[in-house]
Protein backbone atom coordinates (compact mmCIF):
# COMPACT_ATOMS: atom_id res chain seq x y z
CA UNK A 1 0.00 0.00 0.00
CA UNK A 2 2.94 2.43 1.09
CA UNK A 3 4.26 1.95 -2.50
CA UNK A 4 1.00 2.60 -4.35
CA UNK A 5 0.06 5.74 -2.54
CA UNK A 6 3.99 7.09 -3.24
CA UNK A 7 3.25 6.71 -6.44
CA UNK A 8 0.23 8.62 -6.73
CA UNK A 9 1.79 11.16 -4.91
CA UNK A 10 4.56 11.24 -7.25
CA UNK A 11 1.77 11.56 -9.85
CA UNK A 12 3.07 9.05 -12.09
CA UNK A 13 1.01 7.93 -14.42
CA UNK A 14 -0.82 4.38 -15.16
CA UNK A 15 -1.67 3.52 -18.52
CA UNK A 16 -3.25 0.17 -17.54
CA UNK A 17 -4.62 -0.10 -14.17
CA UNK A 18 -5.85 -4.22 -14.33
CA UNK A 19 -1.96 -4.86 -15.44
CA UNK A 20 -0.65 -2.86 -12.98
CA UNK A 21 -2.95 -4.29 -9.84
CA UNK A 22 -2.02 -7.87 -11.04
CA UNK A 23 1.42 -7.17 -11.15
CA UNK A 24 1.44 -5.38 -7.90
CA UNK A 25 -1.35 -7.75 -6.01
CA UNK A 26 -3.08 -4.73 -5.33
CA UNK A 27 -7.30 -5.08 -5.56
CA UNK A 28 -8.45 -2.87 -8.13
CA UNK A 29 -11.24 -1.75 -5.26
CA UNK A 30 -8.26 -0.87 -3.36
CA UNK A 31 -6.12 0.86 -6.25
CA UNK A 32 -9.63 3.46 -6.90
CA UNK A 33 -9.79 4.00 -3.51
CA UNK A 34 -6.74 5.31 -2.36
CA UNK A 35 -6.42 7.22 -5.90
CA UNK A 36 -9.32 9.44 -5.15
CA UNK A 37 -8.69 10.31 -1.38
CA UNK A 38 -5.24 11.11 -2.53
CA UNK A 39 -6.53 12.86 -5.28
CA UNK A 40 -8.89 14.93 -2.88
CA UNK A 41 -7.01 14.92 0.23
CA UNK A 42 -3.21 15.17 -1.28
CA UNK A 43 -2.11 11.90 0.87
CA UNK A 44 -3.10 8.38 2.34
CA UNK A 45 -4.72 8.69 5.86
CA UNK A 46 -6.34 6.32 7.98
CA UNK A 47 -9.42 7.11 8.79
CA UNK A 48 -10.55 7.13 11.96
CA UNK A 49 -12.94 4.05 12.84
CA UNK A 50 -14.41 5.50 15.65
CA UNK A 51 -18.47 5.49 15.60
CA UNK A 52 -20.32 8.77 14.46
CA UNK A 53 -22.29 8.22 17.36
CA UNK A 54 -21.90 6.40 20.73
CA UNK A 55 -25.72 6.14 22.38
CA UNK A 56 -24.21 3.99 25.51
CA UNK A 57 -21.34 6.99 26.33
CA UNK A 58 -21.03 8.84 29.43
CA UNK A 59 -22.65 12.20 28.42
CA UNK A 60 -19.79 15.16 29.01
CA UNK A 61 -21.73 16.69 31.79
CA UNK A 62 -21.14 13.43 33.86
CA UNK A 63 -17.47 13.36 32.83
CA UNK A 64 -17.18 17.05 33.71
CA UNK A 65 -18.93 15.92 37.20
CA UNK A 66 -16.57 12.52 37.85
CA UNK A 67 -13.29 14.70 37.21
CA UNK A 68 -14.66 17.73 39.49
CA UNK A 69 -15.65 15.25 42.01
CA UNK A 70 -12.04 13.86 42.24
CA UNK A 71 -10.68 17.14 43.46
CA UNK A 72 -13.98 18.09 45.75
CA UNK A 73 -14.00 14.48 47.83
CA UNK A 74 -10.29 14.48 48.44
CA UNK A 75 -8.88 12.62 50.60
CA UNK A 76 -12.08 10.30 50.05
CA UNK A 77 -11.91 10.73 46.62
CA UNK A 78 -12.16 7.06 44.99
CA UNK A 79 -13.96 5.26 42.31
CA UNK A 80 -16.89 4.34 45.16
CA UNK A 81 -16.99 7.49 46.95
CA UNK A 82 -17.94 9.22 43.97
CA UNK A 83 -20.31 6.95 42.51
CA UNK A 84 -21.83 7.02 46.07
CA UNK A 85 -21.66 11.17 44.97
CA UNK A 86 -23.12 10.49 41.81
CA UNK A 87 -26.20 8.37 43.32
CA UNK A 88 -27.33 11.62 45.51
CA UNK A 89 -27.46 13.91 42.37
CA UNK A 90 -29.14 11.53 40.42
CA UNK A 91 -32.43 10.73 43.02
CA UNK A 92 -32.14 14.79 43.52
CA UNK A 93 -31.74 15.79 39.98
CA UNK A 94 -34.03 13.17 38.72
CA UNK A 95 -31.30 11.79 35.92
CA UNK A 96 -33.49 9.34 34.60
CA UNK A 97 -35.53 11.68 33.68
CA UNK A 98 -33.03 12.69 30.99
CA UNK A 99 -32.00 8.98 30.84
CA UNK A 100 -28.90 9.32 32.20
CA UNK A 101 -27.40 6.46 34.46
CA UNK A 102 -24.96 6.53 37.15
CA UNK A 103 -21.50 4.90 36.07
CA UNK A 104 -20.18 1.81 37.62
CA UNK A 105 -16.62 1.93 39.09
CA UNK A 106 -15.00 0.31 36.22
CA UNK A 107 -16.07 2.94 34.25
CA UNK A 108 -15.55 6.04 36.52
CA UNK A 109 -11.84 4.88 36.86
CA UNK A 110 -11.56 4.50 33.05
CA UNK A 111 -12.61 8.26 32.62
CA UNK A 112 -10.66 8.81 35.76
CA UNK A 113 -7.37 7.36 33.59
CA UNK A 114 -8.68 9.20 30.63
CA UNK A 115 -8.24 12.45 32.33
CA UNK A 116 -4.89 11.55 33.83
CA UNK A 117 -5.83 11.38 37.81
CA UNK A 118 -5.33 7.99 38.09
CA UNK A 119 -2.63 6.63 40.27
CA UNK A 120 -0.66 3.46 38.41
CA UNK A 121 -0.35 0.88 40.70
CA UNK A 122 0.62 -1.93 38.53
CA UNK A 123 1.93 -4.35 41.53
CA UNK A 124 -1.17 -3.89 43.75
CA UNK A 125 -3.14 -7.13 44.78
CA UNK A 126 -5.99 -7.28 42.29
CA UNK A 127 -9.23 -7.39 44.10
CA UNK A 128 -10.49 -10.85 42.50
CA UNK A 129 -7.86 -12.17 44.99
CA UNK A 130 -9.07 -10.92 47.94
CA UNK A 131 -10.30 -13.57 50.59
CA UNK A 132 -12.48 -11.44 52.97
CA UNK A 133 -12.72 -12.51 56.33
CA UNK A 134 -14.65 -10.94 59.62
CA UNK A 135 -16.70 -11.65 62.22
CA UNK A 136 -20.71 -11.79 61.35
CA UNK A 137 -21.94 -9.12 63.66
CA UNK A 138 -20.98 -6.20 65.36
CA UNK A 139 -19.32 -6.26 68.52
CA UNK A 140 -18.40 -9.97 68.02
CA UNK A 141 -14.55 -9.03 68.46
CA UNK A 142 -12.79 -5.72 68.65
CA UNK A 143 -9.23 -5.51 67.05
CA UNK A 144 -6.75 -3.05 69.54
CA UNK A 145 -3.62 -1.87 68.63
CA UNK A 146 -1.21 1.46 69.15
CA UNK A 147 0.66 3.70 66.80
CA UNK A 148 2.91 6.52 66.89
CA UNK A 149 2.38 10.30 66.25
CA UNK A 150 4.64 12.80 66.33
CA UNK A 151 4.07 16.37 68.02
CA UNK A 152 5.30 19.71 67.02
CA UNK A 153 8.40 19.76 69.49
CA UNK A 154 9.77 16.41 67.63
CA UNK A 155 8.24 14.19 70.17
CA UNK A 156 6.23 11.40 70.12
CA UNK A 157 3.06 10.41 70.95
CA UNK A 158 0.98 7.21 71.23
CA UNK A 159 -2.67 6.81 69.99
CA UNK A 160 -4.59 2.97 71.10
CA UNK A 161 -6.55 2.91 68.28
CA UNK A 162 -9.71 0.00 68.51
CA UNK A 163 -11.72 -1.09 65.74
CA UNK A 164 -15.19 -3.20 64.93
CA UNK A 165 -14.17 -6.59 63.19
CA UNK A 166 -17.53 -6.90 60.95
CA UNK A 167 -18.43 -3.44 60.39
CA UNK A 168 -15.65 -1.66 60.69
CA UNK A 169 -16.58 1.01 62.83
CA UNK A 170 -13.58 3.22 64.69
CA UNK A 171 -15.09 2.49 68.18
CA UNK A 172 -12.10 4.41 70.29
CA UNK A 173 -8.88 6.05 69.86
CA UNK A 174 -7.33 7.22 73.34
CA UNK A 175 -3.73 9.21 73.20
CA UNK A 176 -0.91 8.91 75.72
CA UNK A 177 2.40 9.59 76.16
CA UNK A 178 3.36 5.89 75.67
CA UNK A 179 1.52 2.53 74.77
CA UNK A 180 0.52 1.37 78.50
CA UNK A 181 -1.50 -1.33 80.19
CA UNK A 182 -3.02 2.39 81.38
CA UNK A 183 -3.62 3.32 77.95
CA UNK A 184 -4.95 0.33 76.49
CA UNK A 185 -7.66 0.05 79.24
CA UNK A 186 -8.60 3.62 78.93
CA UNK A 187 -8.89 3.10 75.15
CA UNK A 188 -11.40 0.19 75.66
CA UNK A 189 -12.74 1.70 78.28
CA UNK A 190 -13.99 4.30 75.92
CA UNK A 191 -14.87 1.82 72.87
CA UNK A 192 -17.39 0.20 75.42
CA UNK A 193 -18.87 2.97 76.81
CA UNK A 194 -19.89 4.56 73.51
CA UNK A 195 -20.49 1.57 71.56
CA UNK A 196 -20.91 -1.57 74.12
CA UNK A 197 -18.43 -4.30 75.39
CA UNK A 198 -17.85 -6.94 73.07
CA UNK A 199 -17.12 -10.69 73.42
CA UNK A 200 -13.92 -11.15 71.98
CA UNK A 201 -10.86 -8.67 71.87
CA UNK A 202 -7.90 -9.51 69.34
CA UNK A 203 -4.55 -7.65 70.53
CA UNK A 204 -0.99 -8.23 69.19
CA UNK A 205 1.83 -9.70 71.44
CA UNK A 206 2.86 -6.09 72.63
CA UNK A 207 3.71 -5.40 76.37
CA UNK A 208 0.31 -3.30 76.75
CA UNK A 209 -1.88 -6.73 75.82
CA UNK A 210 -0.14 -9.26 76.37
CA UNK A 211 2.23 -10.39 79.30
CA UNK A 212 6.29 -10.15 79.26
CA UNK A 213 7.26 -13.41 80.07
CA UNK A 214 4.20 -15.33 78.12
CA UNK A 215 7.42 -16.76 75.97
CA UNK A 216 8.83 -18.82 78.85
CA UNK A 217 5.35 -20.08 80.70
CA UNK A 218 2.02 -19.50 78.62
CA UNK A 219 -0.15 -19.63 81.71
CA UNK A 220 0.66 -15.71 82.56
CA UNK A 221 -2.01 -13.74 81.69
CA UNK A 222 -1.30 -9.76 81.31
CA UNK A 223 -3.35 -6.90 83.52
CA UNK A 224 -5.18 -6.10 80.38
CA UNK A 225 -6.86 -9.56 79.67
CA UNK A 226 -7.42 -10.30 83.99
CA UNK A 227 -9.27 -6.52 83.64
CA UNK A 228 -11.28 -7.12 80.73
CA UNK A 229 -12.46 -10.45 81.80
CA UNK A 230 -13.10 -9.32 85.05
CA UNK A 231 -14.88 -6.17 84.73
CA UNK A 232 -16.69 -6.75 81.62
CA UNK A 233 -16.18 -10.78 80.58
CA UNK A 234 -14.19 -9.88 77.72
CA UNK A 235 -12.13 -13.07 76.29
CA UNK A 236 -8.60 -11.42 74.89
CA UNK A 237 -6.94 -13.34 72.35
CA UNK A 238 -3.44 -12.46 70.57
CA UNK A 239 -2.32 -12.60 66.84
CA UNK A 240 0.87 -14.93 66.12
CA UNK A 241 3.69 -13.55 67.17
CA UNK A 242 5.49 -11.27 64.20
CA UNK A 243 2.52 -11.91 61.97
CA UNK A 244 0.98 -8.18 61.85
CA UNK A 245 -1.51 -9.58 59.45
CA UNK A 246 -3.96 -11.15 61.90
CA UNK A 247 -4.59 -7.56 62.84
CA UNK A 248 -4.89 -6.13 59.87
CA UNK A 249 -8.19 -4.40 59.94
CA UNK A 250 -6.67 -1.93 63.01
CA UNK A 251 -3.21 -2.27 61.07
CA UNK A 252 -5.42 -0.32 57.92
CA UNK A 253 -6.99 1.97 60.21
CA UNK A 254 -3.62 3.47 61.31
CA UNK A 255 -2.86 4.27 57.90
CA UNK A 256 -6.38 5.91 56.99
CA UNK A 257 -6.12 7.43 59.87
CA UNK A 258 -2.75 9.25 59.34
CA UNK A 259 -3.76 10.19 55.81
CA UNK A 260 -6.91 11.83 57.24
CA UNK A 261 -4.94 13.88 59.96
CA UNK A 262 -2.61 14.73 56.85
CA UNK A 263 -5.40 16.02 54.78
CA UNK A 264 -7.34 18.10 57.56
CA UNK A 265 -4.69 18.65 59.80
CA UNK A 266 -1.48 19.29 57.81
CA UNK A 267 1.00 20.60 60.78
CA UNK A 268 1.33 18.73 63.65
CA UNK A 269 -0.37 18.93 66.77
CA UNK A 270 1.48 20.53 69.45
CA UNK A 271 -0.55 18.91 72.79
CA UNK A 272 -1.56 15.45 73.51
CA UNK A 273 -4.99 17.26 74.15
CA UNK A 274 -4.85 18.61 70.50
CA UNK A 275 -4.00 15.39 69.20
CA UNK A 276 -6.86 13.79 71.04
CA UNK A 277 -9.30 16.30 69.43
CA UNK A 278 -8.05 15.62 65.64
CA UNK A 279 -8.16 11.99 66.16
CA UNK A 280 -11.91 12.36 67.45
CA UNK A 281 -12.44 14.90 64.70
CA UNK A 282 -11.23 12.18 61.85
CA UNK A 283 -13.15 9.70 63.57
CA UNK A 284 -16.27 10.94 62.89
CA UNK A 285 -15.46 11.46 59.61
CA UNK A 286 -14.50 8.17 59.07
CA UNK A 287 -17.32 6.53 60.84
CA UNK A 288 -20.11 8.66 59.21
CA UNK A 289 -19.28 9.94 55.98
CA UNK A 290 -16.30 7.72 54.27
CA UNK A 291 -17.62 4.64 52.52
CA UNK A 292 -16.05 1.92 53.35
CA UNK A 293 -14.63 -0.34 50.41
CA UNK A 294 -15.09 -3.64 51.66
CA UNK A 295 -18.86 -2.38 53.13
CA UNK A 296 -20.14 -0.16 50.16
CA UNK A 297 -21.51 2.00 52.91
CA UNK A 298 -20.09 3.93 56.05
CA UNK A 299 -18.99 1.88 59.18
CA UNK A 300 -21.70 2.99 61.18
CA UNK A 301 -24.63 2.31 58.51
CA UNK A 302 -23.75 -0.94 58.64
CA UNK A 303 -23.39 -1.12 61.96
CA UNK A 304 -26.87 0.04 62.75
CA UNK A 305 -28.64 -1.96 59.78
CA UNK A 306 -26.87 -5.03 61.00
CA UNK A 307 -29.95 -7.48 62.72
CA UNK A 308 -27.97 -8.46 66.06
CA UNK A 309 -24.65 -7.45 67.95
CA UNK A 310 -22.54 -9.41 69.73
CA UNK A 311 -21.95 -9.16 73.38
CA UNK A 312 -19.48 -10.80 75.88
CA UNK A 313 -20.48 -14.23 76.82
CA UNK A 314 -22.15 -15.00 73.40
CA UNK A 315 -19.86 -16.72 71.10
CA UNK A 316 -19.16 -14.97 67.65
CA UNK A 317 -21.63 -16.41 64.88
CA UNK A 318 -19.45 -17.07 61.75
CA UNK A 319 -21.30 -16.89 58.17
CA UNK A 320 -17.61 -18.69 56.63
CA UNK A 321 -16.29 -19.53 60.17
CA UNK A 322 -17.16 -21.12 63.63
CA UNK A 323 -16.08 -21.45 66.64
CA UNK A 324 -16.41 -24.00 69.18
CA UNK A 325 -15.07 -24.48 72.51
CA UNK A 326 -14.04 -28.11 72.58
CA UNK A 327 -12.67 -30.46 75.64
CA UNK A 328 -9.32 -32.44 74.86
CA UNK A 329 -9.15 -36.12 76.19
CA UNK A 330 -6.72 -37.51 78.41
CA UNK A 331 -4.38 -38.65 75.19
CA UNK A 332 -4.45 -35.24 73.59
CA UNK A 333 -7.15 -35.19 70.84
CA UNK A 334 -10.03 -33.31 70.00
CA UNK A 335 -12.98 -34.13 68.00
CA UNK A 336 -14.08 -31.25 65.20
CA UNK A 337 -17.15 -32.72 63.41
CA UNK A 338 -16.30 -35.92 62.02
CA UNK A 339 -12.44 -35.05 62.24
CA UNK A 340 -10.20 -35.75 64.97
CA UNK A 341 -7.53 -33.38 65.73
CA UNK A 342 -3.60 -33.86 68.11
CA UNK A 343 -3.92 -31.17 70.11
CA UNK A 344 -0.73 -32.36 72.48
CA UNK A 345 -0.77 -34.53 75.68
CA UNK A 346 0.43 -30.95 77.76
CA UNK A 347 -3.46 -29.69 76.67
CA UNK A 348 -5.16 -32.59 78.25
CA UNK A 349 -8.40 -32.34 80.07
CA UNK A 350 -8.38 -28.81 78.99
CA UNK A 351 -10.81 -26.89 77.20
CA UNK A 352 -9.10 -25.05 73.70
CA UNK A 353 -10.63 -22.54 71.21
CA UNK A 354 -10.93 -23.96 67.39
CA UNK A 355 -11.65 -21.53 65.12
CA UNK A 356 -12.52 -23.09 61.79
CA UNK A 357 -12.44 -20.88 58.51
CA UNK A 358 -13.31 -23.34 56.20
CA UNK A 359 -11.04 -26.19 55.97
CA UNK A 360 -8.65 -23.71 58.02
CA UNK A 361 -8.53 -24.81 61.89
CA UNK A 362 -6.56 -22.54 64.47
CA UNK A 363 -6.26 -23.42 67.96
CA UNK A 364 -6.64 -21.14 71.37
CA UNK A 365 -5.87 -21.83 74.88
CA UNK A 366 -8.20 -20.19 77.07
CA UNK A 367 -5.71 -17.69 77.82
CA UNK A 368 -6.02 -16.30 74.16
CA UNK A 369 -2.64 -18.19 73.18
CA UNK A 370 -2.11 -19.64 69.87
CA UNK A 371 -1.27 -23.55 69.98
CA UNK A 372 -1.28 -23.96 66.70
CA UNK A 373 -2.54 -24.68 62.82
CA UNK A 374 -3.77 -27.21 60.66
CA UNK A 375 -5.30 -27.89 57.15
CA UNK A 376 -8.44 -30.30 57.10
CA UNK A 377 -8.18 -32.77 54.99
CA UNK A 378 -11.79 -34.03 54.15
CA UNK A 379 -10.67 -37.83 53.35
CA UNK A 380 -9.45 -38.81 56.45
CA UNK A 381 -10.90 -38.74 59.71
CA UNK A 382 -7.90 -38.27 61.50
CA UNK A 383 -5.65 -35.34 60.94
CA UNK A 384 -2.51 -35.67 62.79
CA UNK A 385 -1.16 -33.18 64.68
CA UNK A 386 -1.15 -28.88 64.75
CA UNK A 387 1.71 -27.16 63.16
CA UNK A 388 2.78 -25.73 66.45
CA UNK A 389 3.59 -21.56 66.23
CA UNK A 390 6.46 -20.64 65.72
CA UNK A 391 8.21 -17.67 68.37
CA UNK A 392 12.16 -17.55 67.17
CA UNK A 393 12.39 -14.57 69.52
CA UNK A 394 10.51 -13.74 72.95
CA UNK A 395 7.71 -11.27 71.91
CA UNK A 396 9.16 -8.29 74.72
CA UNK A 397 8.16 -5.41 72.38
CA UNK A 398 5.38 -5.18 69.80
CA UNK A 399 7.31 -5.94 66.24
CA UNK A 400 4.02 -4.23 64.02
CA UNK A 401 4.93 -1.87 61.58
CA UNK A 402 3.85 1.75 62.89
CA UNK A 403 2.65 4.64 60.93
Amino acid sequence: MRFMDATFQAGAKIDNVARWCRENGVNPRTFYRHRKRIEEEGQWQPRSRRPKTSPGATPAAIVELIVRLRGELAPDNGADNIRAALETLAARQDWAAAGWRVPVRATINRILDRAGLLAKNPAKRPRSSWRRFSYARPRDCYQIDGTEHVLADGSKAVAIDVIDDCSRVWVASHVAAAETITAALAAMRAAIAEWGAPAMVLADNGSAFAHHNRAKDKTLTSEFSRTLAHDHHIRVIHSSPYHPQTCGKVERLHQTAAKLLHHYFPDPPATLAELQHRLDTVREHYNTRRRHGSLDTTPQACWHAAPTHGSPGDLPRQDDATVHLIHITTNGTATLGNHILSIGRRHADTTVTLLRNNGHVTAYTTDGDTIGTLTLDKTKRYQGKLTPTTQPHPPNHDTTPKT
